[in-house]
């Protein structure tokens, strides 16, 4: 209700908005008529009238900007709200049958391993959060150290089959690069390892219809590491391939608003790589075709390449 009442407040704004704009034009356009003799007035009231028309429109502009930002924030709390209660309310429910009833060691182990997966979900939500909220704040580099993709990718992909309980080949690696090619980042190990979890993660969320995802992992000029998931799940419209990245939005469309998410995924990927040189894009041929998300970083050369292009 409270999103359908900004809805209208933005359409409200809007015609509000393009009404005074009207009015301030067609007094502008009969000052002109009525003082078309008089150079001075024409010289003071054109320009305040300009202004006048633009304040408007930028105020207009601002407003409704604010109530679609506030409208993002009641999503995200709606969509964080729901991941946090979600498995507590799951633990709570298991340690209730553990309390009150008597089970085999077997039923016990079996519920033990559900509470810790919930758990395990908990803590990824309540870290994506933080993680969101310490990027915005961020007002120095942390400390970095030469990282390698290929290590951090392949752990990345075991724990998402860990997590999501998927079968080997739902995630495959394709290397496209010579194995002796070292693929070295300097950066955060921690925040690298968000990248890779955030993508394969938000991969798999978005494959409703099975899972089947193609990690690529290689380099571009030789200068730039670049790692491609690509899925064949609910895929993007080309209008919000863009605004993806951006924080707390999800894409407004039935089949994403039903997935659970806090529309933060995507936003911590491009921060993060950002802040280490690099950056993210989006592709995807279209809804229902898939989508794939690139992220490239630099590659951070060894003394013996340094040497080779010196020399060149």
């Amino acid at each position: 209700m409270r999103i359908s009442g900004r809805r209208r407040n933005v359409v409200l704004f809007i015609v509000l908005g393009s009404i005074m704009v009207g009015v301030a034009i067609a007094l502008n356009v009969t000052w002109i008529i009525l003082n078309w003799r008089s150079l001075v007035p024409l010289l003071i009231g054109i320009p305040f009238f300009i202004l006048l028309i633009a304040g408007v429109t930028l105020n207009t502009i601002f407003l409704v900007r604010e109530v679609r930002r506030n409208e993002r924030h009641d999503a995200f709390l709606n969509a964080v709200t729901h991941e946090l209660k979600t498995p507590i309310a799951s633990i709570r429910l298991y340690l209730e049958t553990l309390q009150r009833r008597e089970l085999s060691e077997e039923k016990r182990r079996e519920f033990y391993d559900i509470m810790f997966q919930d758990s395990e979900w908990l803590l990824a939500t309540v870290e994506q959060v933080l993680k969101a909220g310490e990027l915005g704040q961020r007002t120095q580099d942390q400390m970095r150290q030469p990282v390698d993709m290929r290590v951090l990718v392949r752990e990345g992909i075991e724990r998402t089959r860990a997590r999501h309980h998927l079968e080997p080949d739902a995630i495959t690696l394709v290397e496209e690069e010579p194995v002796a090619l070292p693929l070295i980042v300097d950066g955060n190990v921690e925040e690298l390892k968000s990248i890779v979890l955030n993508l394969l993660g938000n991969s798999v969320k978005y494959s409703p219809d099975g899972v089947n995802v193609q990690v690529r992992l290689g380099t571009r000029n030789d200068a730039w590491i670049v790692l491609a998931v690509t899925d064949n799940g609910i895929g993007i419209p080309p209008a919000q391939l863009k605004r993806i990245f951006k924080r707390f939005y999800r894409v407004p469309a039935r089949n994403v608003l039903t997935t659970k998410g806090t529309g933060l995924g995507l936003f911590i990927v491009r921060t993060i790589a950002r802040q280490h040189g690099g950056d993210a894009f989006a592709e995807s041929p279209g809804e229902g075709r898939g989508a794939t998300i690139s992220v490239q970083l630099p590659r951070m050369l060894h003394t013996v390449e340094v040497q080779k292009l010196e020399a060149h």
